[in-house]
């Protein structure tokens, strides 16, 4: 009865459970049958499809089609494992992979070392050891201001097209030869916004150390719904060899949309903007599995991107992941329009942990960065009235542009922890009273970074750098000699 499908016929035999599809709907297929199967257990198909077990109920089973095609009633299914797995290995790193584990690189197959669940615990705190390490993205707003580390939990939020996924993949470049494997997880992707990443990876020799899992928008729901657990899974097997692991969820926005359209057809009653009241439990349980392991040292860090359509970061997707994670990167709409790249907001982000990492000499310069942009913004809001400004406050506001300016950064272009240290210690040394060229400055940080220690003469190479890129005030023109204003008519006196 099954010749036609050896692999059906092969689990029957064993003894699986067995049932029957009864009904229909789009990609929820109601099953006869099966047995005491549980929740999350994989189903495979008499038609060669697989499924997902979401609900038990007395009589039926509620599976979610894992594939494109659809199933016809009378198909018969077979329980093939008590929860879904995935392979995972090294051989994955620098693969492009679905979330069904077949390769979209057109590289030839994929030999997973084991199979692993997708759904696993994560890691409990004796588990677990205090994070102490930077972790360099190589964008100098995030480093400078909003340090992060290894194993930290970072969201990245904005609304669309204002650089959230540039940032990541500036992230992703400046990891080359530090021997961390980053994991990118694309949700519900467009295939031009998959195939610009990997080709921007493949540019750059990026994808020797990367893993791309792909859940476009061609693909079924449930697919997308299981891509960051998919990805979770793959960079926990390598973080658990040993290897110090970042995984970027790009982004838990459209994994929230599909969840709760799953939810919503499966009548389960909506909460808050119609999430299911487990959507904080997603959400959770994926991000909990990061961090830095006691029992090798290793690290994972996990950032998640969520978008904030009009910049609403007080919506219940944005306020949940933000209860989540460690800190948060937020991109604004308004610091984009005024030319300011990347585009984070100062006042709103945060990095919770990311001091950890810095030594003393940066969080003084930290400090200070905070506290001249924060007179630059005030300086720059009584600038508005057109009212006459104090000495101080027209520093404050000359440097405040400075430091601006050296934060600016295109997406292709990546800074070392040491240019940055150089370039923002040479502007703060400024204190706006001083005209330098920031291009230059950049140009010779670059050159001068290589030779920087720890224990490095860092002050001697602040102050030889401002020399070097400091610009001669133009002398101003002598104003021409003024002819003496006319003697006091005499007043007449009256006789």
């Amino acid at each position: 009865m099954y010749d036609d499908n050896p692999k059906f016929a092969k689990l029957v035999a064993a003894g699986h459970p067995t049932g029957e599809v009864i009904g229909v709907d789009r990609f929820l297929v109601t099953v006869r049958g099966l047995g005491e199967v549980s929740v999350n257990a994989l189903i495979y198909f008499s038609n060669g499809h697989q499924g997902l077990v979401r609900e038990v109920r007395e009589e039926t089973v509620i599976v979610l089609n894992m594939t494109a095609e659809s199933i016809e009633i009378g198909v018969l299914a077979v329980v093939e494992t008590d929860e879904l797995v995935t392979g995972v290995g090294n051989g994955l790193v620098g693969r492009v992979v679905s979330v069904l584990g077949q390769p979209l690189d057109g590289k030839g197959p994929i030999s997973p070392e084991r199979y692993d669940p997708v759904f696993k615990v994560a890691p409990g705190i004796i588990e677990r050891q205090p994070l102490s390490d930077p972790l360099v993205t190589g964008v100098a707003i995030a480093d400078q201001l909003f340090p992060l580390v290894k194993g930290q939990r970072i969201a990245v939020l904005g609304d669309n097209k204002i650089g959230k996924t540039a940032f990541t993949t500036q992230l992703t470049l400046a990891q080359k030869d530090t021997g961390r494997i980053v994991i990118h997880v694309l949700i519900s992707k467009r295939k031009s916004d998959v195939d610009h990443l990997i080709n921007k990876l493949n540019e750059s020799g990026a994808m020797s150390y990367c893993v791309v899992v792909v859940a476009s928008v061609f693909d079924p729901l449930t697919q997308s719904y299981l891509a960051p657990y998919v990805g979770a899974s793959i960079a926990e097997f390598l973080w658990q060899s040993g290897k110090d692991c970042i995984i970027i969820y790009d982004d838990l926005s459209n994994h929230a949309k599909v969840y709760r359209e799953l939810s919503l057809l499966l009548k389960v009653s909506p909460g808050r903007a119609s999430y299911p009241g487990d959507m904080f439990y997603a959400h959770s349980s994926l991000l909990e599995r990061a961090g830095r392991l006691i029992a090798n040292g290793a690290t994972l860090s996990s950032i998640p991107v969520v978008l904030t359509p009009n910049n609403d970061i007080t919506a219940p997707l944005p306020t949940s992941i933000m209860s989540i994670t460690d800190g948060q990167l937020i991109f604004d709409s308004d610091a984009f329009r005024q030319g300011i790249r990347p585009a984070v907001s100062v006042g709103l982000s945060v990095s919770r942990v990311g001091g950890v990492g810095q030594t003393k000499r940066q969080k003084k310069l930290t400090a200070g960065l905070f506290k001249k942009l924060a007179l630059y913004r005030q300086a720059a809001e009584f600038s508005h009235f057109g009212s006459e400004l104090a000495i101080d406050s027209k520093y404050d506001l000359e440097l405040g542009k400075k430091i601006y300016e050296a934060l600016k950064q295109p997406p292709d272009v990546i800074y070392s922890a040491n240019e940055q240290d150089l370039i923002l210690g040479t502007v703060m040394k400024t204190e706006g009273k001083i005209a330098i060229n920031i291009d230059s400055l950049k140009r010779k940080a670059a050159e001068a970074a290589p030779g920087m220690t720890a224990e490095a003469d860092w002050d001697g190479a602040i102050a030889k750098l401002l020399a070097e890129v400091t610009v001669q005030a133009p002398v101003a023109a002598p104003k021409p000699p003024q002819a003496p204003p006319p003697p006091a008519p005499t007043p007449e006196v009256k006789k």
